[in-house]
């Protein structure tokens, strides 16, 4: 195989892993959405959240658009301080998984 060919594998793999972690952020983000109205939660965690969201839909990016790990990183960095709040105060359920 020539390597335009490898090229092309590689990039095809790399996008359905990246199509994967999307996914799967996707359902943590509607999970989390209970965290988001529960008045044990402290507000920063909640902004910091709100503020991930943001930046995972607008244009201005860290990396170019083609490839979204800046935005699945900031988005997952953003659950896990939410997560962690939520468990810190009490108020995480336990249909949330860690």
């Amino acid at each position: 195989m020539d390597s335009s060919l490898w090229l092309v594998v590689a990039a095809v793999v790399v996008a359905l892993v990246t199509a994967g972690y999307a996914a799967v952020l996707l359902v943590r983000v509607f999970r989390a959405r209970r965290l988001l109205v529960d008045a044990g939660v402290p507000l920063r965690s909640k902004a910091l959240f709100w503020a991930a969201v943001v930046y995972t839909v607008s244009p201005v990016d860290l990396i170019p658009d083609p490839v979204y790990l800046d935005d699945i990183g900031v988005l997952l960095v953003a659950l896990r301080a939410l997560h962690a709040a939520a468990a810190r105060s009490g108020a995480e359920r336990e249909e949330l998984p860690g």
